[in-house]
This record gives C-alpha cells, structure tokens and sequence, in this order.
C-alpha cells in the first residue's frame, strides 16, 4: 500500500492483522448504528418475514411496463364475464352482557287513548357509563345501658384496613388498581377525585399506600415462600430510577428482579438496588430445581451450583438474529427460519391437546436443533465476531446447552416471554410516575406489581381479590394466609358459585 505525504509517495506495509482489526472495528460501528437507526425509525415488532416474500410480485408491477421492453403489437380480447352480486348482510349488533344491572325506563305514546290494548313492546339496550361514585359508609352503633352500674353496650366496628383510618377498602383497591395496574400517578387521582368535589392531599395517599403495604406484607411474604418451593422458575430483570438522598441532584438505578412459578402461574417482583448477582443468590439462596433466564452472566454460578439446572431462551436468542438482518440477510434469515421450525411445534401442541409435546420435541425439535447446531459450527469460522450475525451466533452457541434444553421435560417453556409480558406493567409504569420516591417504596412498589401480575396470570379481576384482602386479611388466621392469595382465592370463588347454583 501506498501512502502520499505532501505529494510525495512514501512506501509503508500494513499487517494483514490490522487490516482485520480495522475491519472488525468498522462491523461494530456499523452495527451500532444500524442498531440506533432501529430504535429511531425501525418498527418495534419482532415478527419475521421471510425472504420468499420478495418473490411475489408488487402491487403495480402490472400497471407498469419497463422501458427496456418493446411493445410489438396491439391485441384486442373480447369476452363476456359473469358477476354474481352478493346480497349486503345487515350488521348484527352483539347482546349486552346478562351480568350487568339493568334500570328501566318507559316511554308511552303521547297519543295514548283509553281503551287501547297492549299487543307488545320495543325494547332497546344501551350501553352505558356513570363515572365512578365516591360515598361516605356511616356506620352508627347505637349505646344501651341496661343499670345504673352493668355498664354500656355496644355494637362491634367492623375491622377496617387502616384503624382509625377514614378510607375504605373499596376506595383503597381502587387507588392501588389505579396507580398499579392502570398507571395513574397519584397525583392524577388526586385531580379526578377534586372534579368529583372531594379533595385529598399527596401526604395523605402516601399515609394510605404505606398503611396498605404494611398491611399486606405478610401475604407478600407467604408468596415469595411458595415461589421459591416451585422446581422450575423463570427469571428476569428490568431497571427502576429511585430517589436517593445520598446522591442530590440524580437518580439511582435500581433494579426489579422478577421470578415466575409457570406451573402456579405465580410471579413474584424484588427490589434491589443494584443488578450484581447478589439480588437472584439472595432470592433463590434456598431454591432447588430449573432456572429459566436469558443470557446475562449474573445467571451463569447457578449453573455451578448443585441441585440447579440452567435453561435459556429461545427468544432472547431469535432477537440477536433479527437485529442481524441489515448486517448478513442470508445468514439471518436462515437462522430465523429454523427458529420459526420450532415455535412452528410449539404452537401445534397447544392448539391440538392431544398431542404429545415431548414426544413431538424428541421426534420433530431434536433433529432441526442437531442440523442447526452444526450449521451454527461451520458458519461461526467465516463471520467477524463483533458485527452483528457474529454476535448472534456466538450468542447462540455459547447457551446453546441451556436452549436445548427445553426439549427434555414436558413443562419447561422454550422461551421467558410470559415472564416478560409480566415486566410489562412495570415498563408502561415508569413512563408515567417515572421514578420511586425511596428505596423502601420502590420495595412496595414491588410488591404491588407481584400481587397484580399473579391476578394477570390466574385472569382474576385485581379490585375484587384485593377489595376482598383489605376485608379480611387482620382477621384471617395467618398459618393459613396462602389462602388468600389470588390462585386459591380464584378457587374458593368457583367454588362457592358452584354451591349457590346447586
């Protein structure tokens, strides 16, 4: 190579080293900006379309005639073509739930005479809202004396979630649903309930969230108890900013680690300040079983430890390649086609239940897996390790014992989406309030993600389970207080329906 210096050609060697060093750095930069482009201007969705897509014609590729292309003549056709017309169908309108509370209203003619005969009626149902109703329960205990000296009797108050406090436990789940699972900030609550002519003030929402989560610790510990008696758990992790008084002027980067039972369908948040490996030994110092998670090396000295075995996913592994399409569209797209092969299974087990799923998985997965595995080897030796399909088929290769795994116990997923579909609340959340006041709050606010998600999970309506927890929990023995978690209360409800329509 020749290099000119003030026009004056000076002979220098370049190592064949450094050009592939040079090369390399060039693939990571392209990568990374191919990434920032992304994340701009590129489409959120994970979805892959294959490549055989580009082989179907274009929408105006008829209307148009390349200019290389000679017209050499004019032909005219002539024939006659049956229309069959469709006959419009009316739109039928779908029946108002049965559940819903009817009131009725009825509108005579204005022409009415007497004498005439009813011969039938119109009726017509209308859906509709009357903004939440904010009531004061007044509670009166009339006094009694009997003697002058028997003393004064007197009517048993009602247990209420916070003694001495003035707020319900409908209006309390109604806050917790709002802020939690709808992700209204409190001090939007505080506006729509001022428009509702009642003013409450931010230290008195704080007053009641914190009286709240008191309240409900020990049924937050009884969860996280049966979490970690569960053999197969998934794990993952999502970043929470947090006030902190040591740090004026920035925010602290916390940490909420989540764990999921899938077999309870139980999901349990934990706070912790930092996203070093100390917060999952601390967890799971106890656990005993399969460990589902991503990548992260935070995972890696479970796998060490006896007793746990270490499964990856499948999806974390699908998104390296899709990310790889702009940098090696053939290699990519073959990966991804192979992966769509496996999801391809998953899905016929679950749309037809009598399928066997592990035996589709040995007879069907294993041998795309053992194809794949090898197709991995041979193309790893020919792609720089830092562009992008490089990435994604170290990535690949380095967990490929845990991705495999799946195949060998019928329970197991092959990837953490329900886990992070679980995350996902708490994603929308800081969008909103984004930040926790403390760390002790964003400790609650774990809390209160975890009781949501495992009403998420077991399709259980949040303000019901909670509203029925604020009204019983002081009194319910706490040696049985799994019981009012939101699988066994969604149990004991079907239940006592069962009873009353018997």
């Amino acid at each position: 190579m020749t290099i000119y210096l003030w026009g004056v050609p000076i002979k220098a060697s370049i190592s064949e080293e450094t050009v592939t060093i040079s090369r390399s750095e060039y693939e990571d930069l392209k990568r990374q900006l191919s990434e920032l482009q992304r994340l701009i201007f590129g489409s959120k969705s994970e979805r892959f379309i294959g490549s055989d897509i580009a082989s179907q014609p274009s929408l105006f590729e008829s209307e148009t005639i390349s200019s290389s292309q000679e017209v050499s003549g004019v032909e005219t056709i002539i024939y006659q073509r049956e229309v069959k017309t469709k006959e419009k169908q009316r739109p039928v309108r779908a029946l108002l739930p049965a559940h819903l509370p009817r009131e009725e209203e009825v509108i005579e003619p204005d022409d009415l005479e007497e004498g005439m005969r009813k011969i039938g009626e119109e009726v017509t149902e209308i859906l509709e809202h009357i903004p939440g109703k904010l009531y004061v329960r007044r509670i009166v205990r009339p006094k009694y004396v009997k003697g002058k000296q028997e003393g004064v009797h007197i009517g048993v108050l009602p247990t209420l979630p916070i003694p001495k406090g003035n707020a319900g436990p409908g209006l309390l789940a109604h806050i917790m649903v709002s802020k939690w699972v709808d992700h209204l900030p409190y001090y939007r609550q505080i506006q729509i309930f001022k428009r509702e002519g009642v003013s409450l003030s931010d230290s008195t929402f704080n007053s009641w969230f914190n009286a709240t989560a008191r309240l409900l610790e020990p049924l937050y510990q009884a969860l996280v108890s049966l979490v970690e008696q569960q053999d197969y758990i998934q794990a993952d992790e999502s970043p929470i900013k947090v006030q902190d008084g040591h740090k004026k002027g920035s925010m602290h980067l916390g940490f909420h680690w989540v764990y999921h039972a899938p077999k309870l369908k139980l999901a349990v948040f934990d706070y912790q300040p930092s996203r070093s490996r100390e917060g999952p030994e601390k967890f799971l110092q106890n656990f005993q079983g399969s460990l589902q998670t991503d990548g992260y090396t935070a995972y890696d000295g479970f796998g060490k430890q006896e007793g746990i075995t270490l499964l990856a996913c499948m999806a974390h592994a699908r998104r390296y390649f899709e990310k790889a399409l702009d940098n090696d569209r053939e290699r990519a797209c073959h990966a991804l086609k192979v992966i769509q092969s496996l999801y391809d299974l998953e899905r016929i087990a679950k749309e037809d239940q009598g399928v066997d799923l592990l035996s589709l998985r040995q007879q069907k997965a294993l041998p795309i897996l053992k194809e794949w595995k090898q197709w991995l080897d041979n193309e790893q030796q020919g792609v720089l390790p830092k562009s992008s399909i490089g990435k994604a088929i170290n990535y690949t290769l380095n967990l490929w014992s845990r991705l495999i795994r799946y195949i060998e116990n019928e329970s197991y997923h092959i990837d953490n989406n329900k886990i992070e579909n679980t995350i996902r609340p708490l994603a929308i959340g800081r969008k909103n309030y984004l930040f926790a006041g403390s760390h002790d709050a964003a400790q609650r606010a774990a809390m209160f993600y975890a009781f949501f998600a495992c009403c998420k999970l077991q399709e259980v309506n949040p303000y019901q389970w909670l509203k029925f927890v604020l009204e019983n929990i002081q009194e319910h023995p706490v040696n049985r207080i799994t019981e009012m978690l939101p699988h066994q209360w969604k149990e004991l409800n079907h239940k006592n329906k069962q009873l009353s329509k018997s």
